[in-house]
Parts: C-alpha cells; sequence; structure tokens
C-alpha cells in the first residue's frame, strides 16, 4: 500500500446513547452526510482505478477504518506523463558535492565527518516521464519498482486532491477539504515497514512484530526504524532504518548529513531544507572560531587598557552626578569592574569582526546559491516549475464566483482582485495594531527599567545601590524574554486567520502571505529591544540641571559601564535564553505526545480480543496512525518547532555582532542539537509527508539577503554610535598616543546652575562645556562617526558586489551536466529513431 484513509465511526450499539435528541439528530445529520460524501469520494476513487483494501480496527467507543490505497500500472503511467515527473534514461558517475571534503582532501587531512552509508541512492541523467517511450527508460521492465516511493505517493495525492465528493458544488473536491469537514480523521503515506519490500507489493503492509520495549516513549510502537543487531550486520536495512541508524541518532551529530537518503524517503522540499540547516551549521564553524578568538583577544586587552587602569586608580578623583533625582553622587572608580567588561566587546577585533562578518554573511549566500544549484540538477528539480497550481481546498468552498481559467478552459473558483487588496489593506492595519503592542510592551520594559534603577537607589543598602542600573538591565532583559515568548504563541492564531481572510488562490500564495505577516511580527518582537539598547539607549538624556524626561521618569542613561555592555548581555539573555528553552520543548512536547499516543493504543488492546490487539500493534498503518501529524516545513523554517528561527538567528549573529563575537559559537552548538533533534522528529515522531518538490528554500533566500543588507547598515552605526572604537582613535592621534588621560577627555562639568543649585561640582560623560553647550569636539566627532558609516557602507557593498560577480550562481560542472542531460533526452524522445 502506499497511502491511507483513515475514518472513525460510532458502534451502533452506542450510537443510541446520546446525552440529548436534539443533539442525537444533529450528529446523526452530520453522520448522514459525512457517510454519503465518503461514499461517493470512495467511489469515484475505485472508477479511477485504485486498488483498495479495508481494515478495522475496534476501541472502546468508537470503530477505526483503515483504507490502504494503491495505483495500478496503467494509472502511475497516466499520471507520471500528466505531472511531468522524470525518471532515470543512464546512470551518471557519482561525484563528492561537500566543499569541505574536496578542500580537506587537498590539504590531505583526514576527514572525520564523512561517514559510508549503505543503499546509497544512484544519480542519475533523467528526463519527463512518456508512456510511449517506455523502454528508452531504465528499469522499465521492473514495473513494481520503475516508479520511486515517493513518485507513487505524490501520483495517490494528486488523485485524492482532485477527486469531487459533492453533488452541489463542482469544488467540493480534494482530501484536505474532507479532512477539514472531519469526513476522515487522516490521510497519508506510509512509512516503510521494518522488512524492505518493493513499493506497492503487499507484503510492504506487513511487519515483523515490533523491536523489544526500550526506555524511549515512541519505540514499542515504531518498532520498524530501529535496526536489529542482525539486520545491521547483513546491511539489509530499510531506508527508514538507514536514516534512524545514520542520521537521527546523537552519535552521528559530527557526521554529514545523508542528503541523498533524505531526499529519496522525503521529497525534495524537506531535503533542502535540512541541506540548508547543514550548509549554514557548517559556514558557522569559521565565524565561530574567529568570533572565539576575538573574544579572547578582548580578555586580553581588558587587562592592559589604559583608561580602564585610569578608572579603576581614580579613587575619589572623578565624584559623577546622580543618575535620577534622589540617587547619590558616585565614584567612577565603582564601576571598574563593568567599566572592564565592557572593553572585553569594545575593542579594536570586534570591529574587525563586524567587517568579516558582513562579508561572511555575503559569501555565505553566494555559496549557498551554488550549492543549492547543485543539489537542484541533483535531484533533477533544476528545471521545475509548479505545474499550473491548483486552488486551495479552502479557497474552492469559500469563494463567492466562478470563471473560466485561461489556461486551462475549465471553471473555476474567483475571489475579485479588489475584494483581495482591500482584505490585505484592513489584515495590514491589524498587523500595524500588533506591532504597536509590542512597542508598548518595550516602551514598558524601558519604564521598568528607569524605575526600578531608582527604586533600588534609593533603597538604602548599599549592595543594592551599588548594582542598581544591573539588576534592572538583567531584570529587564528577562522580563523581555517572556515578553517575546508570549506574544509570539498569541500572534500566529490571529496571522492564520487574516492569511485565510485574504482568500489567497494557491498554497504557494497563501504560505508567502502567511510567512511575510509572522516574519514581520517576530523580527520586531526580537529586535526591538536590542535595537533601542543599541541605537537609543542614552542617546537623549540632557544633561545636568536639564535633563528629559518621558512619561515623568527620566529618560534611560546607559550604564556606568555603556551601552555595549548592556546590549551583549541583552543578546546573550535572548539567544541563550530562547535556544535552551525550545531545545527542552523539542525534546520534551514529542515525547508527552507519544506517550499519549501510546496510552490510547493500550486503551484498543485492552478493548478488543486477545487475537485482535497483537494484530492491531503488528499493522503498520495503525503504528503510522498514532504518530504526530507533519504540519509543513514553515514551522521549521522559522520557528524550528518551537518560534525559535533560525532567520531570526542569521540576524542576530549579523546585525549585532559587534556587541557579542560569541554569538555565533552558541548559534553553532544550537543548530548541531538541532539538526539531530529534527532528524529524530522526521523519522521516529511525525507521520510520513506527501513528497513535495522544490527548486530551493522559496521566499527565505529573499529575506535572507534582506538581513545581510540590513546587517551592515547596522554594523557601521554601532560602531559608530554605540562603541567607543572612534572617540578613542580621535584622542590617540589628536591628543595622546597611549590613551593617557582619556577617561578625563570624555567627561564634562556640570553647568554653573547646576553647582549653584546643589552646592557640589560634578562630572557627567559628554562632550559639553560649563554652559551645557555642545563644544567643538562634539561636532568634529559627529563628522567622523557619519564619515565611517559612508566609507564603511560602501567598502563592505562594494567588496560584495566583486565577490557576487566573482561567484557564478551555477557552477560550471552542473552547467555542462545540464547540456548533457538535455542532449540523452532529446535521443530517447526523438520521434523517428532509424
Amino acid at each position: 500500500a502506499d497511502f491511507v484513509l483513515v475514518w472513525e465511526t460510532i458502534p451502533w450499539e452506542l450510537s443510541g446513547q446520546q446525552d440529548s435528541h436534539e443533539n442525537g439528530g444533529l450528529q446523526e445529520t452530520s453522520a448522514t452526510i459525512h457517510r454519503a460524501w465518503r461514499k461517493k469520494f470512495l467511489d469515484k476513487l475505485h472508477a479511477a482505478g485504485i486498488h483498495m483494501e479495508k481494515h478495522m480496527t475496534r476501541m472502546e467507543k468508537k470503530v477505526v477504518h483503515y483504507l490502504l490505497l494503491s495505483a495500478p500500472w496503467s494509472v502511475l503511467c497516466y499520471y507520471a506523463e500528466e505531472l511531468q515527473l522524470r525518471v532515470p534514461l543512464q546512470v551518471l558517475p557519482r561525484q563528492t558535492s561537500n566543499w569541505s571534503a574536496r578542500v580537506l582532501r587537498r590539504l590531505g587531512i583526514p576527514n572525520l565527518m564523512a561517514q559510508e552509508v549503505p543503499n546509497l541512492p544512484l544519480d542519475y541523467y533523467t528526463c519527463p516521464f512518456k508512456a510511449n517511450k517506455l523502454h528508452w527508460f531504465l528499469g522499465s521492465d521492473e514495473k513494481d519498482t520503475f516508479f520511486s516511493t515517493t513518485q507513487r505517493h505524490q501520483i495517490l495525492y494528486e488523485i485524492l486532491a482532485t477527486t469531487q465528493y459533492g453533488h452541489s458544488r463542482e469544488w467540493e473536491m480534494g482530501v484536505d477539504q474532507l479532512l477539514s469537514e472531519n469526513v476522515f480523521t487522516a490521510a497519508f503515506p506510509l512509512h516503510e515497514a521494518r522488512h524492505h519490500h518493493p513499493p506497492g507489493s503487499h507484503a510492504a503492509a506487513s511487519a515483523a512484530p515490533p523491536a523489544s520495549p526500550s526506555p524511549t516513549p515512541c519505540l514499542s510502537l515504531q518498532g520498524p526504524y530501529k535496526p536489529r543487531p542482525e539486520e545491521l550486520a547483513a546491511g539489509s536495512l530499510s531506508q527508514r532504518q538507514v536514516l534512524f541508524q545514520y542520521w537521527a541518532s546523537w552519535g552521528k551529530w559530527t557526521k554529514y548529513q545523508p542528503l541523498d537518503h533524505i531526499r529519496k524517503y522525503f521529497g525534495e522540499k524537506v531535503a533542502f531544507y535540512f541541506a540548508w540547516l547543514g550548509f549554514y551549521t557548517g559556514w558557522l564553524l569559521p565565524a565561530a572560531v574567529v568570533g572565539t578568538v576575538v573574544f579572547i583577544v578582548g580578555i586580553f586587552l581588558m587587562f592592559s587598557d589604559v583608561p580602564s587602569q585610569e578608572v579603576c586608580a581614580s579613587k575619589e578623583q572623578y565624584w559623577m552626578c546622580p543618575l535620577c533625582k534622589t540617587c547619590p553622587y558616585w565614584q567612577l572608580s565603582k564601576i571598574c569592574s563593568m567599566f572592564m567588561a565592557g572593553r572585553l566587546f569594545d575593542h579594536g577585533g570586534t570591529i574587525f569582526f563586524s567587517i568579516f562578518m558582513s562579508l561572511w554573511a555575503v559569501l555565505f549566500l553566494e555559496f549557498w546559491k551554488r550549492t543549492n544549484a547543485s543539489l537542484a540538477y541533483h535531484w533533477d528539480c533544476s528545471e521545475f516549475e509548479d505545474i499550473e497550481e491548483r486552488p486551495r481546498p479552502q479557497f474552492m468552498a469559500t469563494a463567492p464566483m466562478t470563471i473560466i481559467n485561461p489556461i486551462t478552459g475549465a471553471k473555476e473558483p474567483y475571489f475579485p482582485k479588489r475584494s483581495r487588496l482591500h482584505r490585505i489593506m484592513a489584515g495590514s492595519m491589524v498587523i500595524i495594531m500588533m506591532i504597536a503592542i509590542v512597542v508598548m510592551f518595550v516602551v514598558s520594559i524601558i519604564l521598568y527599567r528607569a524605575v526600578a534603577a531608582i527604586f533600588l537607589s534609593s533603597s538604602g543598602y548599599f549592595w543594592f545601590v551599588a548594582s542598581a542600573s544591573r539588576i534592572a538591565s538583567i531584570t529587564g532583559s528577562v522580563v523581555n524574554l517572556i515578553f517575546i515568548l508570549i506574544l509570539s504563541k498569541i500572534y500566529i492564531s490571529p496571522a492564520h486567520f487574516l492569511t485565510k481572510w485574504e482568500m489567497h488562490r494557491t498554497q504557494t500564495k497563501y504560505e508567502d502571505a502567511f510567512t511575510f505577516k509572522v516574519f514581520v511580527f517576530q523580527f520586531v518582537t526580537f529586535y526591538s529591544s536590542p535595537v533601542y539598547i543599541a541605537f537609543f539607549k542614552g542617546k537623549f538624556v540632557g544633561y545636568p540641571g536639564n535633563y528629559l524626561s518621558f512619561l515623568g521618569v527620566r529618560n534611560e542613561e546607559c550604564s556606568p559601564g555603556g551601552c555595549f555592555i548592556e546590549l551583549a548581555q541583552e543578546l546573550l539573555v535572548i539567544m541563550v535564553g530562547k535556544q535552551i528553552i525550545n531545545n527542552v520543548q523539542e525534546v520534551a512536547i514529542p515525547k508527552l505526545k507519544c506517550w499519549w499516543h501510546k496510552h490510547k493504543l493500550l486503551s484498543t488492546k485492552k478493548a478488543g480480543k486477545e487475537g485482535e490487539s497483537i494484530l492491531v500493534e503488528q499493522s503498520p498503518w495503525v503504528m503510522d496512525h498514532q504518530l504526530l501529524v507533519f504540519e509543513g516545513l514553515f514551522d521549521e523554517y522559522l520557528e524550528m518547532g518551537r518560534d525559535w528561527p533560525w532567520v531570526l538567528q542569521f540576524g542576530f549573529i549579523t546585525i549585532f555582532v559587534v556587541a557579542c563575537p560569541l554569538a555565533p559559537l552558541f548559534a553553532l552548538l544550537n543548530n548541531l542539537v538541532e539538526i539531530r533533534l529534527d532528524a529524530h522528529k522526521f523519522v521516529c515522531d511525525y507521520r510520513r509527508p506527501v513528497a513535495e518538490r522544490a527548486e530551493g528554500i522559496g521566499i527565505w533566500l529573499s529575506i535572507l539577503e534582506a538581513i545581510t543588507h540590513l546587517a551592515i547598515i547596522s554594523n557601521a552605526f554601532l560602531i559608530a554610535f554605540t562603541s567607543d572604537f572612534l572617540p578613542r582613535m580621535y584622542y590617540e592621534y589628536i591628543h595622546n598616543s597611549s590613551l593617557h588621560g582619556y577617561v578625563n577627555f570624555t567627561l564634562a562639568y556640570a553647568p554653573w546652575d547646576f553647582v549653584l543649585q546643589s552646592n557640589t561640582t560634578c562630572r557627567f560623560r559628554a562632550f559639553r562645556d560649563r554652559d551645557g553647550n555642545l563644544t567643538l569636539t562634539y561636532w568634529q566627532l559627529l563628522a567622523i562617526c557619519l564619515g565611517f558609516i559612508i566609507v564603511f557602507e560602501h567598502v563592505v557593498f562594494f567588496i560584495g558586489r566583486v565577490i557576487a560577480w566573482l561567484v557564478p550562481d551555477i557552477p560550471e560542472s552542473v552547467e555542462v551536466k545540464v547540456k548533457r542531460e538535455r542532449y540523452l533526452a532529446k535521443e530517447a524522445l526523438a520521434e523517428n529513431k532509424v
């Protein structure tokens, strides 16, 4: 069997015991309609030539029906031509596609990441299937194995998605619509059973008894993916067992992913996701190494830094102005440790690292395009264009009118473009309101930090007074993380609702619209607080005697150690905190769901007769039905299952990398865990998804390119306005190359008015004279900062353009192979063969 349809019914003896007559009548009516739709749908499938085999399982309060579907050879041939499925013409010599393997081989270094994976899928020259040219294709005499399992799934899904079931409207069609109406409870392709059989043979429908119970909750249910010792020794593993053994197990976390096996089992769309994730993680390695070196250099510089030594040795030399109305005057020497910690992140090395990461991002995307092109060719989807995409079932069910499709000439549902535009505009207003709520949360956190700092400073406890701004800042970061987690969860539902309401005709347009909404919202939620700290905090404070306030609270100043250390702390709390929470959720939630499914299975066992219960546990379709529903790849791309977006992670390690050189290292460690967690979910916890074809990672590439451009601009502004790098350079060249006296240079004296009022002279960080006016030094530094931004952006963008020009998107070897394949296809399909 290739596909399974599942539905549930209430046995006759229980159907009379309803809560009330009225409720029972309604349920009976809907059950009658569902029965009629199901009968018509299955009759049409039978008329289309689909083979069916029915099984039933009796539970305590319901009967579960399993219908196993398989398509005969004639149906497969018809739809293979209709869907333009590509089939093999000639075996291709296999070439390694890992750039790291090639580099290590040239350097003569043993490759610890390589692994020998059994049952390696062969590589072929292919062309679209033509039934009348069958004898030209490889393996055409083996009808059971000629079409791959994933191709058979695609064909069956195409039939299921286009079969009508209703009387009233032409577009009452498709299994998706029936699933949403609860006529069927599930429809999925079968995972491979324990012993490998040719697809379509009936042996594939039966499985060996499950593996012995194990501490992992799901293993007793899904024995077929765990190889037995004798199978491992003999090498007679099924495709799913190979994936479990060589990909989803923790022992292989340092090895290359078997991408060809993933593509053969799950299809191109899933394979591209893992190819992307593996490529990105591989490229994080050099970034993590350079970042760690920069961090270690920062530690050494911290102890030899002249301004830091001046601050620590100043004793009572610099009395600083109060940080709030009720706060005391304080000595600069008290912030010695914080000032030194600021030097960890704010030195010449981080400037080099920001340029390195900007170019890294450009290079990374250019080389991903090459890898994407190679994989797309290798997996036969380089020229993949969606067949005129079907309207979404939900669109077909709710569209208000019909129109003749100019391409197919058939009548189909239609929603006016003008109405859709109005709905998109209205939806945008809702999104803007949601973003305004996020901004309000950020403002409330800013006010919380300011009020908490004032409260702690005036508390009278020495420890609280000394660390007031630090405590307020750290607790603010934690509160911000909690807000992010809550808002991310809340927003998904309205985004789904708005995207459905906008009535997008095809699934691709629907997914693109949904992706854009969620990405914009997540982007604002995640980055608003770091952006505030990086670019706005401490910039609009005023000066003693003339402080600026917001909502009655004095504007926040940077902590005495500077805003850079705060930004680093904010990034670490969000990145590391979020990664830990998500990985715990990724492990725990599937396990809990598996436990619940297992619990339900055991209750089935009690309900049935003894002989029946053994049958239930053996049937692969029952075991697959217990698995979690695959919800699509959107969650994996944006949320990685638990709204930790690798797209946003990419933003953190490029946009704010100046403030946290260790960010790529944390991202690398997270992704090494993430790949295996996701692999385990796909192999063990999820039902098998219908294989989808794809040419790459889709709309995400455009989003990543936008983030790369944003990162270059952001790094320029961070260095110019948040870092101390340019003021230090200015002082070094104009005043003293050893930086002696730099601390005094950055501190202004409180204006005369303030001194007369308070009867005390104090210092504050600014370039102002004794009347509170900005000095010439301030304007000179501002000019230097603006000049630096322009030069930095132009140089990095120019180098990026040169890299893009030097690295062609499609490798030359791939272009040659494409031409060779076209030639072979032309030869095979030529009408007049002599």
